[in-house]
């Protein structure tokens, strides 16, 4: 996003590297390189984004949030902090401070595999360059400090003035987003789990504690499920006590195109129609956007009359959930929570259609036949690019985005402060006491290197989940289910290539075929995800002929990141040997 020089510290991804998922990305680092930048990737995998990096620095996997306090350490200790046009809008920089005393490189260098010249080296390199950004995707997530890793990955761009600054970390903003957000801050543990007591997070409780919930007796057990085009038989951790788990469900409804490992549990299995039978706008991932831009595809294929769609299978689902009878209109009720949501919108202050007839906004809507489309465009106009419903002339609505076949290009990212700040006081609150008081069971893992080895998954974009090996045409060719490991370690374990081996955790083990690969860090293997097909009551021909192996058999429920719930699906240490 930038036009001068910057530095991005990649940090690791399960797959091939998320700059291979943004349009040209080895074209855009060759500019960057000819601005003046240069890119360095952080990773136990020497991937395809790391091959084209100007320097690739192999992590021990799970140390992540130590490496970047280490940075943060590094900025305080050389005095490079500085926080730019943000100054005097951030609070929490002296308890940041503190917290990183504990995390000097010489402390986290033989826990990381990053020695303690190269930590400081990345630090005054972030810190003098004219823009940089830091970036971490799933891989320094999934694991036991997965939340301190991410918050310290945004401290790094707070502390160099490279938050909210273009080249640095900034905020896109969709066709359809508000320009400001309400000032509600965020809150977890509102309510918590009943077996583990968990806390909620986003109104969520984690994956984790499901099997609790399903096989523990008492008041509140869950006794029924709804999954949607989920597979967590799986993709979930312990997944063959989840399997058995679901099988003891007295009554379980998916809505899934697929009879597939968890689905084949289902007492009603509901198939949505095709994708090409439905229009679609992407929501979710312009928020990852690293330009702003809007897209609306018209469907490819009519729906078959009396074929439901999706949505209309989903608030049917939500109706008889509410205790409406089965054969309640579900048109009918989307028409009411649609008239609900302009009714809000025309009562908020601010609103670009404060005040108006609800009548008038619902009449306006009425011109799409498709009720989410109607839904999407009270979204778009009455967002921050929209018309307003008249009220700015070119303004954007749906139909003006139809007619554009191929997309929209709406510029640039540019600086959001202050307005998109959402929390309680307006300020950048760096150092929450919940994130601030776990430094120390970080601090606590610092320590000497195992000598055992460390799984984590990866993902390839033929078959990045479980759904896409039932496609012959992504599956085809050499065996991609397999351990990957250093020709070193292989070596002095007695394995050969295409030999098979037998990977074992605290909770279970596999047997899989042996993949010597040099891009491996020494004591780092991989297994893929989405894995383990072929079980009995599952329709899907093509998967059940290459099954694979799971390797969520291998990782523990009990072990989460506190602060968010996430599975530790990375960084799990393993027994391996001949099989």
């Amino acid at each position: 996003t930038s036009r001068r020089r910057h530095t991005r510290l990649h940090e690791k991804s399960r797959g091939l590297g998320d700059v291979y998922k943004r349009q040209d990305w080895p074209g855009r680092l060759e500019a960057l390189r000819e601005r003046g930048g240069r890119v360095v990737v952080v990773d136990p995998r020497r991937t395809k984004t790391a091959e084209n990096a100007d320097q690739h620095i192999p992590i021990v996997p799970g140390t992540d949030a130590a490496l970047l306090m280490s940075i943060i350490h590094v900025m305080f200790d050389e005095s490079l902090v500085d926080l730019g046009r943000l100054d005097g809008h951030v609070t929490g920089v002296d308890e940041v401070a503190a917290g990183a005393l504990a995390f000097a490189p010489e402390a986290v260098a033989a826990s990381t595999g990053v020695d303690a010249e190269t930590i400081r080296r990345l630090a005054r390199d972030i810190a003098a360059a004219d823009r940089a950004a830091v970036y971490g995707r799933i891989g320094t997530h999934t694991v036991e400090f997965g939340t301190l890793a991410s918050w310290a990955v945004d401290v790094i761009s707070t502390l160099t003035g490279n938050l909210d600054e273009p080249g640095g970390m900034m905020f896109p903003l969709g066709l359809h987003q508000q320009a400001s957000k309400r000032k509600r801050g965020f809150q977890t543990g509102r309510w918590r789990s009943r077996v583990r007591e968990l806390p909620e997070v986003l109104g969520e409780l984690p994956t984790a504690t499901m099997i609790d919930e399903m096989s523990k007796p008492g008041d509140g057990q869950i006794r029924a499920l709804i999954t949607v085009g989920g597979n967590p038989a799986l993709t979930s951790p312990d997944s063959e006590a989840l399997d058995d788990a679901l099988a003891s469900l007295e009554f379980m409804v998916s809505v899934d195109p697929y009879l597939n490992e968890t689905t084949r549990h289902a007492d009603v299995l509901l198939p949505p129609p095709s994708a090409l039978e439905k229009s679609h706008y992407d929501i979710a991932f312009t928020t990852l956007s690293v330009r702003n831009y809007a897209m609306w595809s018209a469907p490819v294929f009519e729906r078959p009359v009396g074929h439901p769609s999706e949505f209309d299978v989903l608030v049917t689902l939500t109706a008889i959930l509410s205790g409406a009878p089965a054969d309640t209109d579900p048109h009918a009720l989307a028409e009411a929570t649609l008239a609900g949501q302009v009714g809000s919108a025309v009562a908020a202050p601010g609103s670009s259609i404060e005040g108006r007839d609800p009548a008038e906004i619902l009449e306006a809507l009425a011109v799409h036949p498709e009720i989410t489309e109607r839904f999407l465009d009270l979204m778009i106009r009455t967002s921050a690019r929209g018309d307003g419903f008249g009220a700015q002339a070119d303004g954007w609505t749906l139909e003006r985005l139809q007619q554009h076949e191929h997309g929209v290009d709406l510029g640039p990212l540019e600086p959001r402060f202050p307005e998109v700040l959402a929390t309680p006081s307006g300020m950048v609150e760096l150092a929450p006491d919940h994130i601030i008081s776990d430094l120390d069971r970080l601090a606590s893992t610092i320590g000497e290197r195992s000598d055992g080895f460390v799984l984590v998954g990866r993902r390839e974009l033929q078959s990045n989940n479980s759904w896409l090996h039932n496609i012959d045409v992504l599956v085809k060719g050499r065996n991609r289910c397999t351990l990957r490991i250093h020709p070193d370690d292989a070596e002095r374990l007695s394995l050969a290539d295409g030999s098979q081996a037998t990977v074992a955790s605290s909770v279970g083990e596999v047997v899989v075929d042996v993949e010597l690969n040099d891009e491996m860090m020494a004591g780092v293997v991989s297994l893929p995800y989405g894995w383990g097909h072929g079980r009995t009551g599952s329709r899907l021909d093509v998967a059940s002929k290459r099954p694979g192996v799971n390797t969520n058999v291998l990782t523990d429920r009990t072990k989460i990141d506190p602060l968010s719930g996430n599975a530790v699906l990375n960084g799990i240490p393993v027994e391996i040997v001949p099989a």
